[in-house]
Formats: structure tokens, sequence, C-alpha cells
């Protein structure tokens, strides 16, 4: 399984241009661990608000691909529904020059809103125009001469579209929050599946994989190819109780600021410490928790992909930094060797039996 980041790269409401340089430049300094460290992706998050400093993900990508030599680069996600198709392709293919052949696009239809107006979209057409543009997205990649007609953007006539990645075919991943018909869309088209999981018990996303499976089996996918990814919000340190103490204000700020915008209740320190169970969404926790609750949602979903979200609202850089170093040298040895043995010993079953 790979592990990796992801991030919005959050900064406070109204935080000064000088401030917002600096959350880039810290940004940053996290891909670069990161990859140091021996992670294999980092994904980086689109939004067009005031409390995050990533509004064009293929930029930052970029400035880290210069930083960097092995870990992916990924979007996390970009949000097609108000995006230019050719405009996408074009900025992840060159990420995908610039980077030796390391970038990744996760295509999702984006939980809020800002986007749509911005760019002159109606929220009325939201599933549709998400639709339509992955349509045009998978033609680009798949040919450099592409014709092509829809409702919300100008047909295109034997239009090349350069340049072309290094890799053949540049990494499509559709990224979603749990909404079943695009799950299926997903398996449907053979593409990989990123599910994001901010809520809940993660034990109730287990049939969304399933029923991704299947969609793929139903259309034909190559069983080998399409992939299922997991994104959770994550803190490590020295010890249980730092881990939530440091990470509840952060985290309770921006579920909270952004409850008060579709009217969400405030979080308790109760909610959040139940979700830090061991049955609940939060990885929060010492690197052995946080290892133990990785591979328990490995036998719900055994998935290709793991993302930690560690920078969830205005956390401290040096803390960031730390809870990487931790995931990385603590939690992803572990994890690693566990699911080597697991599949050695399922190897060996499978031996045995013929």
């Amino acid at each position: 399984m790979e592990l990796g980041l992801a991030t919005f790269a959050d900064v406070a409401p109204g935080a000064s241009p000088a401030r917002v340089a600096q959350r880039l430049h810290e940004l940053l300094e996290e891909i670069e661990l990161a990859d140091r460290l021996g992670l294999e992706v980092f994904g980086v998050g689109e939004h067009h608000r005031r409390d995050y400093s990533v509004s064009a993900p293929v930029v930052a990508l970029a400035a880290a691909a210069a930083r960097t030599s092995k870990i992916r680069l990924t979007s996390a996600v970009t949000v097609l529904s108000s995006a230019d198709p050719v405009s996408v392709f074009e900025e992840f293919a060159t990420l995908d020059l610039l980077s030796d052949g390391r970038a990744e696009i996760m295509a999702g239809r984006g939980s809020f809103t800002e986007s749509f107006p911005l760019f002159g979209y109606e929220l009325d057409d939201y599933d549709e125009l998400f639709s339509e543009k992955l349509e045009l997205l998978l033609a680009l990649r798949d040919s450099e001469s592409v014709s092509w007609s829809g409702r919300h953007r100008a047909a295109l006539h034997d239009a090349a579209v350069y340049p072309r990645p290094l890799q053949q075919p540049l990494p499509v991943w559709i990224a979603v929050g749990g909404t079943p018909g695009s799950v299926a869309r997903a398996g449907m088209l053979g593409l990989p599946l990123m599910i994001a999981i901010i809520g809940g018990a993660p034990a109730r996303f287990a049939p969304l994989v399933e029923l991704y499976r299947e969609a793929a089996r139903r259309a034909g996918a190559d069983p080998s190819r399409p992939a299922v990814g997991i994104n959770s919000h994550m803190y490590i340190a020295e010890s249980a109780q730092r881990a939530a103490d440091e990470f509840f204000g952060p985290y309770s700020q921006m579920m909270n600021r952004i409850g008060r915008e579709r009217g969400w209740p405030p979080m308790s320190r109760a909610q959040f410490d139940a979700g830090c169970g061991p049955d609940g969404h939060l990885l929060v926790g010492t690197p052995e928790q946080v290892a133990e609750k990785i591979l328990a949602h490995h036998e719900l979903f055994d998935h290709d992909r793991f993302l930690g979200h560690i920078s969830v609202g205005v956390l401290p850089h040096e803390q960031a930094l730390r809870a990487t170093e931790l995931f990385a040298t603590e939690v992803a040895p572990t994890v690693r060797k566990a699911l080597s043995s697991g599949e050695n010993g399922k190897a060996h079953a499978r031996e045995a039996r013929a």
C-alpha cells in the first residue's frame, strides 16, 4: 500500500499576503520532508476561499517538483466541474515532464461551491458539468488529437493538445466523499478511486468500495488496474493525550467554521474524542495507535493507497513536520511490515490450496 499525505494548506481567514506566502513556503518544506523520508505520495487541494492558501495546486506542485526526487505529486482535488479540461491536461502534462513522470490528477466535484460562480457555472449543473468534463479530460489523455462536443464547453475538431506527458496514460483518480453514483461511475470507467472519510464510522464506507469494485467488474475493467485510496484526517504525537490536545484546537476551529456555513452544530471535545476512538474516523494518537488503525481500515477496504491529512486548520508548522516525521519513520515501517507479512501469508495459503 502506498502511504502519503494531503493538505489544503490552511490559513487563518483574512491572513495577510505575507502570511499566505509563508504558508506556501511551509507547504514546500512539508513536501520536501515527506519525499526525503520515503513517503510515496503528496496531494494538494484546490480551494477558492480565504481560509486556504492554494487555488492552483499544479503551481504549488510544480514548485515541489523542483525540490523533490521521488514522491508522486497529485492534486487533492482538482475541481474539474468548474475547470477547463484542456487547461487541466496541459498543466498536469507539464508537471509530469518537470517531475520526470510523477504527476497525477485527482478529479472531484468539489466540496465547496465558490468556484462555480467564480468561473461562470451554474450549481444546478453540478453533476452534469463533472461528467461532461471528465469525458473530455479522458479523451485528451488518450489521444493527441481530439474531436469532442458537449453542452458546457465549445466543441473541439481534430484539436491537438500539447505537451504530452511522460506517463502513458497520465494517472487520473476520481475523488469522492461517499456518493454512490460517483463511486459507481469511477468503477465503470476503470479509474482509481479515492474516498475521503471526514466523519462517521469508516465501516460504513466498506459497501461503497464493494460497489466500486463490482461496477468495475461488470464494466470489464482490468482487475489489476482499479485502485482504491482512503484519505483521513490524521495527527501523531509521542502520547495519545498530547496528540489529541494539539490537534483538537485547529481541527475543531476548522470544522466549526465550515459548520456555521452549513448549519452544523459546534463540535464538542467529547465528539472529537469519540472520533479518535477505535471505531472513529480520526487517526489521532501515538504512532502505534495510528498504525493499528490504518491496518484495521485495510482489513475493511483492502485499499492500495492511504493519504493522511495532517495540516488541518491552522496547525503550527513545527507540529506538522513532527507528525510527518513520526508517520514516515514509525507508522509507515510498521504498516509496510504488517502488510508484507499478510500478503506473504496469503500467497503461501494459495500455494498450499493449489
